[in-house]
């Protein structure tokens, strides 16, 4: 998967603690909300309840780059990460001045900054209201607490994966059923496993969609004949088995997350290792997709012909 040109985002620290992400990045589906809003709450112990991700609205969001080539993880976190990091270097000098310590000592932890090794603490919400207050800062530095970011990543990212289908066919009819369908992934570092996992299962869905179901057919005249959803097959659940999925680890070195794409993993994985399932029990080299019933039914009499 390729991550694409730069991603912007911007950390807005409101007075009462609570936190805006704006980002360039834009969530179809792929549970940006809840992912996003992890980074945060896994840097600075706010609770998740606490952060709001705003995408997609021209009037806030500065110009971004958008959702696409898995880039949203890779490329759209690491712009919020390097915003978090200018929040955080911000956050820890307000502290600092607040609890009169060294600015190297201080530490963020569950929702509080914290001189290491004491019970001196200063809440998140009230370093937040002590930096739009501005009553006691540090000699020279602007009220507020919002950073903003821009993220180029050095390189793609590459993920990796092996994909194995089963299937059984009916030789008299061409009707094709997966027995078994098991992926194996490496993301790199994972944020949500749970929504990694979904993704996946979607993307195999709709990988095994485009192998076995899904195909545009025109008559003589150029008429296309799959104009709607009552002639062109989308897969749905009784086409499919239960997946076994399993990810493993090797973060990303081109970007501050470790992150690597996983969006189009199960669409791109799943559809050769479905025609490769069917050319290797009919005992060809190859056969079109989608390979309906019709499809399969005559390559196996072609191929019994011979």
């Amino acid at each position: 998967a390729g991550v694409g040109l730069w991603e912007s985002a911007e950390v807005r620290v409101n007075a009462v603690g609570t936190i805006e992400v704006l980002t360039g990045s834009h969530s179809h589906g792929q549970g940006h909300e809840t992912t996003f809003a992890q980074l945060v709450n896994q840097r600075f112990g706010v609770p998740i309840d606490s952060v709001s991700i705003v995408h997609g609205d021209t009037d806030k969001v500065q110009m971004g780059m958008g959702t696409y080539g898995s880039r949203s993880g890779a490329v759209g976190m690491s712009a919020i990460s390097k915003a978090l990091d200018k929040v955080e270097a911000k956050a820890k000098k307000i502290a600092a001045h607040l609890l009169e310590a060294d600015e190297s000592d201080i530490v963020i932890e569950n929702g509080a900054l914290k001189v290491a090794g004491t019970d001196k603490n200063v809440p998140w919400f009230q370093m937040a209201l002590a930096a739009y207050t501005a009553h006691n800062l540090p000699a020279g530095m602007e009220p507020g607490l919002k950073e903003t970011a821009f993220y180029d990543p050095a390189n793609f990212t590459f993920p990796a994966g092996c994909y194995i289908c089963e299937v059984e066919i009916d030789p008299e009819t061409g009707s094709t059923a997966i027995i078994q369908f098991v992926a194996a992934d490496d993301f790199g570092n994972i944020i949500n496993p749970m929504i990694v996992e979904g993704q996946v299962h979607g993307g195999i869905a709709q990988g095994v969609g485009q192998a076995l179901l899904e195909g545009a057919y025109y008559d003589a005249s150029g008429q296309l004949l799959t104009a709607s959803y009552m002639d062109y097959t989308m897969p749905r659940a009784g086409d499919l088995p239960s997946f076994k999925v399993s990810t493993s680890n090797t973060p990303c070195p081109s970007n501050p997350l470790g992150i690597k794409g996983c969006g189009e993993a199960g669409a791109i994985g799943s559809p050769p290792a479905v025609i490769n399932a069917i050319t290797d029990a009919i005992g060809i080299a190859d056969i079109a997709m989608p390979a309906s019933p019709s499809t399969v039914w005559t390559a196996i009499r072609a191929k019994t012909k011979h």
